[in-house]
């Protein structure tokens, strides 16, 4: 079929998906010899399973679909920041619990959104701004250098200070969206 698109330009475009391809099963098999059902890659499941667990314990029942909604905003907006940061080369990840995801899923679907969920739901009427602080504090220069420490995080062309207002960012969205009275009866 012909296409409005310059058919050299689609044939280029081809040539770097094929070797992102080919990256991407190079990885897949590395990872399987050298990251599946290590130590890596359970500590990796833990930290995935574990805080929602811990979540679905402790958080505050009647507000579980504002929080959920917070949750799944927060996992989009760390995920998708995480995607761009691996892909432009700003770091990137060992320790994989899923290969063909390039971001730390645990990380950015786990521990970052329960993590705001509790703060949220933890004195209520505390400042939003003291809250976004503490959030973005203990994530950048505690939760990072862990991940550092433990060798699942290669920072490249990053600082964690750069991490500090992002987060910052993140938590006062979130703070926003759990504020609001989307819901309603059915």
């Amino acid at each position: 079929m012909r296409t409005v698109q310059d058919p050299e330009k689609i044939k280029e475009i081809g040539e770097f998906f094929r070797i992102n391809s080919e990256n991407s099963t190079n990885y897949y098999w590395y990872w399987t010899e050298n990251t599946l059902f290590q130590w890596d890659f359970w500590l990796s499941w833990m930290f995935a399973i574990i805080p929602w667990i811990v979540w679905s314990h402790y958080h505050k029942k009647k507000s579980r679909g504002r929080l959920l909604l917070v949750g799944f905003i927060a996992i989009t907006i760390t995920s998708w920041m995480d995607f761009i940061g691996v892909n432009i080369g700003l770091w990137y990840y060992t320790g994989l619990a899923i290969p063909t995801i390039p971001s730390y899923a645990p990380w950015d679907f786990s521990l970052l959104p329960v993590f705001i969920m509790f703060l949220l739901q933890i004195k209520p009427n505390t400042s939003k701004y003291l809250k976004a602080a503490i959030f973005s504090i203990v994530s950048s220069f505690v939760g990072e250098p862990i991940f550092l420490w433990l060798g699942f995080y290669k920072i490249l062309h990053w600082n964690l200070f750069y991490s500090l207002p992002i987060y910052f960012v993140i938590y006062l969205i979130c703070n926003r969206v759990s504020k609001q009275k989307y819901f309603e009866e059915l």
